[in-house]
């Protein structure tokens, strides 16, 4: 990596949505370019840099909160016109700040993406989708899934409208006019969507496309089908991808490609190289990316990354040196200019230092009157709580617009807390009463000083379900604290998949009864993740699931008085007769179940329990030996007289060590599934086996697969 880029902080607003900033075109090659965005206070602002201060183009009045901010404006001419999405309308602004255009829609939503195309306007809320022709509705579309993003292919290029929508079942769904064209299956939920280059790339087709787990990848929208160019992996487990944009920041004539990850990260990577993207830069902040630009804002002819962050800051990556070789009076003069700046700082810190002691008095005198009546300050805080499939956890990331004094974990299931390295937070436990108070975890995590952003990894056990609580509380005067939940599902460990193999043996669950297609689908609502609230439109819906930790799947198929469940693993199908039991008992509907039992299944999930069982059997005997090898090996003076597998265990010490710290129950977790399995095999034969686990145990410590798969045979 060969770039060097220089931070520069411009300006603060309020906390901003995702893709709320954007650079005016400049007037010329290289010049100083406006910046303008729109915060959750529903303010405008637009401004510009002038001797290393920020001036104001012009900035509007508060209002509601602003979810979206594009360019627009007559096509092949300079994008110069600003709209803004809030709520469900749609405002227009020149350049200047005069107001062009409101535009109410009328939508049942608050607009959450918005793409504008000359005099065309693609909108969409949560499920909805709309497109508007000088303000005119011309199409619509109702998602299966929650919309995240929308774009449409250049016009310009192609002479033809093609809108597309960025879904949260990893679908991209490519339009034509009303209805769906044709979907692209990609590799996580894409969050941000962008055209190549800016313009499509080559074909004018070229998209990119950005997930919530970090992946990125451009694909050729063609009238027929997709083409898959290339994909890049989250090899670093870096944060999900919120905003794309490219630019040629590294000065070799090809347009780089900028990602803004939502833990901060801000990457570059060149195209140069027979198109395959490589990482020329990367720069953490310490707050999450909303929005990213290319373009220069600091000074003529210096180009940059501008990016938003989530607490409002516009920050620039600036090729404009720190510290710039001149002759003597240069020198000077930059010397005079920089301590005039400095003076001019600190008296401004010490008027607001001042403002703070006076207002602090005020408090402090009206606190103590008898009619002394508090407000409880507000703050806004941006959480995601998502399933990683690489380690079978939950990631719980909390963003908090000022600093984060303590966070307080609580949950009535049982959890595990899994380190995270980004973590500097003091994590301590407060000991629990399970039985009297549903308290399975109490955590509390003390932040050090200026810390706005907090990242957890927790893993759940399927079959156990309820809620995990997040209390949040910031420093800020007087205390106050906000409650974020979290529903651990009973099935929290499956993820939602495009197929699965059809030729696994199987066991099946069905449900019959007088219940509607949208109860059958709140109850697998309520039992599995990424599952949509609102029931897709048609008469039924199938959808696949795979189990991150044990790769086994489950379909689910649902209508009006059926639902199908099939899976390899028999005790899934023993967590969702038991659960659905309860739920439809709860509801007092009358459910017929019946089930088929595939004896092969159980041995079929053995094998694939085998290879992870055997991992950690063997991790947890080397880290067993590290220290008395360590011994002998002080002892000897050197490892010369060990055999090559004991020096291995050795050099790999740390890591194993390592390892074992970040996996610890994960042995634990494999003999309970394989417990799970054995007692749900015989009790769908209606036979108990409890007292047989201990002897089951005895047969885990000394594993051997081919003694486990007769003991299951033969109880």
């Amino acid at each position: 990596m060969d770039l060097n880029l220089n931070r520069a902080d411009y300006l603060q607003v309020g906390v901003t949505s995702q893709k709320t900033m954007k650079l005016l075109p400049a007037s010329r090659h290289r010049a100083t370019q406006k910046v303008v965005l729109g915060d959750h206070d529903g303010v405008v602002t637009c401004f510009g840099m002038k001797k290393g201060e920020a001036v104001a183009v012009f900035k509007t009045l508060p209002g509601q909160k602003i979810a979206r901010l594009e360019l627009g404006g007559v096509l092949n001419t300079p994008q110069e016109k600003i709209f803004v999405a809030s709520g469900s309308e749609i405002r227009g602004f020149t350049k200047r700040g005069k107001q062009f255009l409101s535009f109410e829609t009328n939508l049942t939503e608050s607009i959450k993406a918005m793409y504008v195309s000359g005099s065309d306007l693609f909108l969409s809320a949560s499920y909805i989708y709309n497109h508007y022709c000088d303000c005119k509705d011309q199409h619509y579309y109702l998602s299966g899934d929650r919309i995240n993003d929308v774009i449409c292919l250049p016009v310009e290029r192609l002479s033809r409208l093609t809108p597309v929508l960025a879904c949260q079942d990893r679908v991209l769904r490519v339009l034509q006019g009303s209805d769906v064209l044709y979907e692209v299956e990609v590799p996580g939920p894409p969050t941000a969507l962008a055209l190549h280059g800016g313009n499509g790339g080559d074909s004018g087709e070229d998209l990119l496309f950005g997930t919530s787990d970090g992946k990125l990848g451009i694909i050729q929208v063609t009238t027929a089908k997709p083409i898959h160019k290339w994909e890049i992996r989250n090899e670093r487990k870096r944060g999900g991808v919120l905003c794309v944009d490219s630019f040629d920041i590294v000065g070799d004539g090809v347009k780089d490609l900028l990602v803004g990850r939502d833990d901060g990260v801000v990457e570059v990577y060149s195209l140069h190289h027979a198109n395959e993207p490589v990482l020329k830069f990367d720069q953490a902040l310490s707050e999450s990316i909303t929005s990213i630009q290319g373009g220069c804002v600091g000074k003529d002819g210096y180009d940059e990354i501008v990016v938003s962050t989530y607490s409002g800051w516009v920050t620039g990556l600036t090729t404009e040196p720190v510290h710039r070789e001149s002759g003597p009076g240069e020198e000077l003069k930059i010397s005079q200019e920089m301590q005039n700046k400095i003076s001019s700082l600190r008296s401004e810190l010490e008027q607001l230092q001042y403002r703070v002691l006076q207002e602090r008095e005020r408090y402090q005198q009206a606190s103590q009157s008898s009619r002394a009546v508090f407000a409880v300050p507000s703050f806004s805080i941006n959480d995601k709580f998502t399933l990683n499939k690489d380690d079978a956890s939950y990631s719980l990331i909390l963003e908090v617009q000022t600093a984060i004094d303590n966070v307080l974990i609580q949950s009535d299931v049982p959890i595990d807390l899994l380190d995270v390295d980004k973590n500097s937070a003091v994590v301590s436990f407060s000991s629990c009463d399970s039985e009297s108070n549903d308290n399975f975890l109490l955590a509390t995590y003390r932040c050090q000083a200026n810390t706005t952003r907090l990242e957890l990894k927790i893993r759940s056990i399927e079959g156990q379900y309820g809620t995990l609580q997040a209390y949040v509380t910031p420093r800020i005067q007087p205390k106050t604290c906000q409650v974020r939940q979290y529903l651990i599902k009973p099935l929290s460990l499956h993820q939602r998949t495009h197929c699965i193999d059809h030729d696994r043996p199987v066991n099946t669950l069905t449900l019959t009864g007088q219940f509607s297609f949208a109860e059958v689908h709140s109850w697998v609502v309520f039992c599995l993740p990424e599952v949509p609230e609102k029931p897709p439109a048609g008469e039924s819906v199938t959808f696949y699931f795979q189990n991150t930790f044990l790769d086994t799947q489950l379909e689910s198929h649902c209508r009006k008085g059926e639902g199908v469940f099939k899976s390899d693993n028999i005790s899934t199908i023993s967590i969702l007769k038991d659960v659905l039991s309860k739920e439809a008992t709860k509801r007092k509907i009358n459910l017929n179940i019946s089930y088929e039992i595939n004896e092969v299944s159980v041995k079929h999930t053995l094998k694939l329990i085998h290879p992870k069982l055997e991992y950690q059997l063997l991790l947890a005997k080397k880290v067993q030996l590290i220290d008395a090898l360590k011994e002998l090996q002080i002892h000897e003076g050197n490892t010369n007289f060990l055999i090559p597998e004991y020096r291995c265990i050795l050099e790999e010490a740390d890591h194993l060590q390592e390892e074992y710290k970040k996996q610890p129950a994960h042995l634990e977790r494999l003999y309970g599934m394989i417990t799970d399995l054995f007692i749900d095999k015989f009790k769908f034969k209606g036979t108990n086996v409890k007292t047989k686990v201990p002897l089951l145990l005895e047969i885990l410590d000394s594993y051997d697969q081919n003694a486990l798969i007769a003991f299951f045979d033969a109880a």
